[in-house]
């Protein structure tokens, strides 16, 4: 495959909507990528939701462990259309540079690994063993795709896994990451007519003594430092209840952020929130609850692994400056995947540049083309030395 089909590959996905949905549209254009190759890879759709599925690529007929290759095929919302100089869902480039949303995080990486495999199975490069690729939905507002092809088994065949989130332009490679909780207490009460008020209850109030104390509750956790990504931090983000001024609220409720580490799983967390509420509800008239939304585990991660060792000799090999080896502050879909019933080693590393999230979203397209090469050759040196 020459680099003219590596870029329209990377542009056509680009040029796809998927911003937090329709993640089946770029299911759609990928399989078709394969048909060539139908009787030599398994295509799998795993469907999450209307509009939003799951693509698992797997080559057919191979024993022993499997080596992995996943990204997400979601994109976070453009922000305001202003800001960008050229159009987000047309794939633009520019001095060497191809601009849109996704361009950095990751339809690049996404591109690049798609295009690793059909190299591997049209003899551009060699198909080392059996390579399962894991593209997923929903990354961006949950790691729900990953979680979705976690619990039904499509990783249990791994011996190893690569996931091409943007690394600053194949700068870092990730091997641990920070854990996830979104917390939200609501809090009941009774509404009347606050010229009476001690004929309601006020739950405004009452949920005010949670969080007058979670800080506190919290802070026993944030003493304790990992090496590499630092201690667990936690914020109040959101708070809201109340119909207007002149009426008692009947209803309250305050949102959280947690950003765990592996020294203290997400389980220790929940016990703590949740005996906070406990001793709350305890008080006159308190009826507060708690609930969570799409927790993630921390990444513990081995910074000894073969895995890690030999994407590290590979970047030696085919860049001129090392690679910084990092942990990330931010969930990603690893923290899924590390749930599933096999024992296997994750590592993220991807083509995209500083600029996820942005506007005027890019991916330096020399290092995207370099990556694909990437990608081959760790497969090749994975198997080479089990």
């Amino acid at each position: 495959m020459d680099q003219a089909k590596q870029l329209e590959i990377f542009k056509h996905i680009i040029d796809i909507k998927s911003v937090n949905d329709h993640e089946a549209d770029v299911a759609d254009y990928i399989a078709t990528l394969f048909e060539p190759y139908k009787d030599r890879v398994d295509v799998s759709r795993v469907t999450f939701a209307p509009g939003r599925d799951n693509l698992v690529i797997a080559t057919k007929d191979a024993q022993g462990p499997v080596f992995g290759l996943s990204g997400h095929m979601d994109t976070v919302a453009t922000g305001n259309l202003a800001d960008w100089q050229t159009d987000p869902f047309k794939a633009t480039v520019k001095d060497g540079k191809l601009y849109g949303r996704g361009a950095a995080d990751m339809k690049s990486g996404v591109a690049a690994i798609v295009c690793a495999l059909l190299e591997m199975l049209d003899g551009t490069a060699p198909l080392p063993g059996p390579v399962k690729l894991l593209l997923t939905v929903g990354e961006e507002t949950g790691e729900y795709g990953a979680a979705q092809l976690t619990k039904e088994g499509y990783v249990d065949d791994l011996g190893a896994l690569v996931i091409s989130e943007p690394g600053d332009d194949m700068k870092e490679l990730t091997y641990t990451a920070k854990g996830v909780i979104d917390y939200k207490v609501t809090s009941l009460g009774k509404s009347v007519h606050s010229s009476y008020p001690d004929q309601g209850i006020n739950a405004i109030t009452n949920l005010l003594d949670f969080v007058n104390q979670v800080e506190g509750v919290l802070d026993q956790f944030e003493h304790v430092e990992n090496p590499v990504l630092g201690h667990q931090v936690s914020s109040v983000t959101k708070i809201g209840g109340g119909d207007q001024v002149n009426s008692i609220p009947s209803e309250a409720w305050v949102m959280g952020n947690i950003r765990t580490i592996p020294e203290h799983p997400n389980k220790e967390i929940y016990t703590a929130l949740e005996g906070l509420v406990a001793k709350c509800n305890q008080l006159p008239d308190h009826q507060l609850k708690i609930e969570y939304s799409y927790p993630e585990e921390p990444m513990a991660g081995d910074p000894h692994s073969k895995l890690l060792q030999q994407a590290q000799q590979v970047h030696d090999e085919m860049f001129d400056q090392a690679v910084k080896v990092v942990g990330s502050g931010g969930a990603n879909d690893g923290s899924e995947f590390s749930q599933a019933e096999n024992d296997f080693t994750t590592v993220l590393i991807g083509p995209g540049s500083a600029s996820s999230h942005q506007s005027n979203e890019y991916c330096d397209l020399a290092v995207y083309y370099q990556s694909i090469k990437y990608y081959e050759k760790l497969a090749q040196l994975y198997f080479s030395e089990l």
